[in-house]
């Protein structure tokens, strides 16, 4: 009988694909949310207000779904693993960029957002269709939860080694020096890329007719429209949060002791969500994350206190693995059994953060026009509540999603793509 050393070995030697990338989504996370979340608290510092955040997160989520479709698009005709490459590539120059920039960062606010969105456009097209490529339904939950796990022990440690660094040096200094350290963590992840296997995609570049897709193929429309609502919640919800720990106590320590609080819960839960919740689970669990998640922002709604807010983090940090890990390989299961995924998988990796990320810039867009025609403080408890229902949405969308195969999908398999019809 083989020990567990010899399996761990043996299952390393025979998923090498899958083990690397789990390390350079590992290292990603480790250095994004080292940085990331003070990348904000930094503008809000120089800057003092809500419209210069907004519009530094605007400038992310414009540029990486167009850089979306400009790296689909690439993944046709050249490797994926370069386009790894690339998207670390440029997150390491938006760090570069603001350690250049320094105390005049705020005023280069859309500039850093576009880098850093595309920067996000190219890693994550190639991470996603890397992890459609590598895992197959059987390993995909525990793909995603692992995934999860080191997310969320990057979210967990990162920050609050941040905040500790930061508190405990000089003026900028600290920030300089977290901004450096994540450009390093982003090195290594392209050296890591290059232990994956070379994968390369033939054929034409199908953008639109995936986009249309939805109306024939009732999964697909439903798991986008799910992804909008994602991205209504997320929109606002992934600055506002860390603003509000940061002017409630003026400490970016607390805002890292947020994030552990945070991300410990999330890492405990990612590793449970991945051994109970089957796919027979899924459904149920995303509706039972998304109340969780809805009903955490009462905790902060009437009383934005240090001790709310770390109430509120436990809350969503049980809440997020309870919703993601199902989430995410529900959609990867209907890109799976979608009309031709195989030869189109990209297309549909490109159109879901379409509209993922159309969610988004929806709801900044909203928060912009809100914050400059009424006070902030009156405004931006009610936008919370409205967009704060994104998830719960999701289920509504994602309960009659049923992975069968039907005449219907018999017969749209039989549709040429115009490539094929001239050769």
């Amino acid at each position: 009988m083989q020990t567990y050393k010899e399996k761990v070995i043996n299952y390393i030697k025979e998923n090498t694909d899958l083990v690397f990338l789990l390390v350079i989504g590992g290292l990603y996370s480790l250095g994004l949310f080292l940085s990331n979340t003070f990348v904000n608290i930094y503008l809000w510092k120089q800057s003092g207000d809500y419209v210069t955040i907004a519009l530094y997160n605007l400038g992310i989520y414009t540029l990486q779904p167009l850089t979306f479709i400009l790296a689909g698009k690439m993944a046709k005709k050249i490797d994926r693993v370069f386009l790894l490459r690339l998207g670390v590539i440029f997150l390491s120059l938006f760090f570069l960029s603001v350690l250049f920039i320094g105390d005049s960062a705020a005023s280069f606010h859309f500039y850093l957002g576009g880098l850093l969105g595309i920067g996000f456009g190219f890693y994550w097209l190639a991470f996603n269709v890397l992890t459609f490529e590598i895992t197959e339904p059987n390993t995909r939950d525990v793909f995603n939860g692992f995934l999860g796990v080191l997310q969320s022990f990057g979210g967990m440690i990162g920050p609050l080694i941040a905040g500790i660094i930061i508190a405990n040096m000089e003026a900028n200094f600290g920030y300089k020096t977290i901004f450096t350290i994540s450009f390093f963590m982003f090195i290594g992840a392209v050296i890591c890329s290059f232990f994956l296997s070379k994968r390369n995609a033939e054929g034409a570049y199908h953008f639109k007719r995936i986009l249309q897709e939805r109306k024939h193929n009732k999964n697909w429309k439903k798991i986008l429209n799910a992804h909008v609502f994602q991205g209504l919640r997320e929109g606002i919800f992934l600055f506002v949060i860390a603003i509000w720990v940061f002017i409630a106590t003026g400490s970016e320590l607390a805002l890292g002791m947020f994030n552990l609080f945070l991300s410990g819960l999330s890492f405990v839960f990612y590793f449970l969500v991945t051994k109970f919740i089957k796919p027979n689970l899924r459904k149920k669990s995303i509706l039972v994350g998304a109340i969780l998640l809805y009903t955490a922002i009462y905790i902060i709604l009437f009383n934005v206190s240090y001790a709310a807010l770390i109430l509120y983090a436990i809350v969503i940090g049980i809440a997020y693995p309870i919703i993601n890990v199902p989430y995410a390989s529900l959609t990867y299961d209907v890109i799976g059994k979608a009309w031709r995924a195989r030869d189109l998988r990209i297309e549909y990796i490109v159109v879901r953060e379409l509209y993922v990320n159309a969610g988004r810039v929806v709801a900044i867009v909203v928060f912009l026009l809100s914050v400059t025609f009424i006070n902030p403080e009156k405004i931006i408890p009610i936008l919370l509540v409205i967009f704060g229902a994104g998830h719960l949405f999701i289920y509504f969308f994602i309960k009659d999603i049923y992975l069968i195969k039907n005449k219907e999908d018999e017969i749209m398999k039989k549709e040429e793509l115009p490539d094929e019809k001239n050769r």
